[in-house]
């Protein structure tokens, strides 16, 4: 006889028609069939589904099948029905104007460039942004950066503002056009509180006594204040003195020095600081303070310290000789 490939029993082989059980396992469960009543014509034991349905138990915990969900009237299965969006835009756009007039409020707001008085750091038409959220937590303008100023008054007396309509309103309101009605000026800071500022005709601007390398800031071409020499002005605390870039085509500090604060203007009338320059978009840069402004002994009160700091040094070996003479003196005696 024949040896195949079996499971290790010497008994026949199954075959199909008796589904791939043994034979005295078929007989029994046919026999199984019968005892519980189940005939020839029976779909299948009882306890079991029919053929195609799902078994008990089949189902996954926690869930619900496509079985359990409650046909509708017309026999179709119901379903949540989602909310239409043309009753969530009111909601989205008025959330959206909240959102962008808080943030026109307080962190930073779009300004229109209207001459050529800071050329060629900006030309006209320009729109900057301008940050209002340091000046909330106690920023004050320092020298060097680039600010958005309200008329301290007599600045823009006779300049022309026009009459915006109702949308620009809104827009300007929410912080998405910049203001049409009120005057601002932008410039840059020169001197703060407590600085000293001049300017001689064919000279440099100084501040405390240190010049300004401004060559890499103002128009090409223009000088430093041979249209307008000035000083020395002292700046008082609170108060800042702002020059445009081009020298020789803006109404600065040094044009209103006959108005209350000699051309200063009062930090509080300050907006914000212009960082950058986002219109048009082949104009796109940021705002940075020119290196000049941060060399060394610009600063008023560090100018101040130093000669005190020199005399106090000075003035030790002196006093140490003195105590070591007297020591020897009353040891002698």
């Amino acid at each position: 006889m024949a040896v195949g490939a079996r499971s290790g029993h010497d008994g026949p082989e199954d075959r199909p028609s008796n589904g791939g059980l043994p034979a005295d396992a078929a007989g029994r469960a046919e026999s199984d069939g019968r005892t519980r009543g189940h005939g020839p014509g029976d779909s299948g034991p009882r306890g079991f589904e029919s053929a195609g349905s799902k078994p008990p138990g089949s189902q996954p915990p926690g869930g619900d099948s496509a079985d359990d969900v409650s046909p509708g009237e017309d026999g179709s299965t119901a379903q949540r029905k989602q909310r239409s969006f043309w009753k969530e835009l009111p909601l989205l756009i008025g959330i959206a104007l909240i959102l962008a007039l808080l943030i026109k409020t307080f962190l930073v707001q779009a300004f229109s460039i209207p001459s050529d008085s800071m050329q060629n750091t900006l030309q006209r038409g320009d729109r900057v942004l301008v940050d209002k959220l340091t000046p909330w937590f106690g920023s004050e303008p320092e020298r060097g950066e680039v600010v958005v100023f309200h008329d301290p008054g007599g600045w823009l007396e006779d300049a022309a503002t026009p009459e915006p309509n109702a949308a620009q309103k809104f827009l300007s309101f929410i912080g998405l056009m910049p203001s049409a009605e009120e005057k601002d000026l932008i410039k840059r800071v020169i001197a703060v509180g407590g600085d000293t500022v001049e300017c001689k005709k064919n000279g440099p601007v100084t501040v405390n006594g240190k010049a300004l390398d401004d060559k890499s800031f103002i128009f090409e071409g223009n000088s430093a204040c041979d249209d307008q020499p000035f000083g020395p002005i002292h700046v008082p605390e609170g108060r800042i003195w702002v020059m445009g870039d081009h020298r020789q085509n803006s109404l600065d500090s040094r044009y209103h020095q006959e108005l209350p604060g000699q051309g200063t203007v009062s930090v509080d009338e300050v907006v914000g600081r212009a960082v950058l320059v986002a219109w048009p978009v082949n104009r796109w840069a940021t705002l940075p303070v020119p290196k000049t402004f941060d060399q060394p002994g610009l600063n008023a009160a560090a100018a101040a310290a130093v000669p005190g700091a020199l005399g106090v040094a000075g003035a030790l070996p002196l006093v140490f000789w003195r105590r070591r003479r007297l020591t020897r003196g009353r040891t002698a005696g």
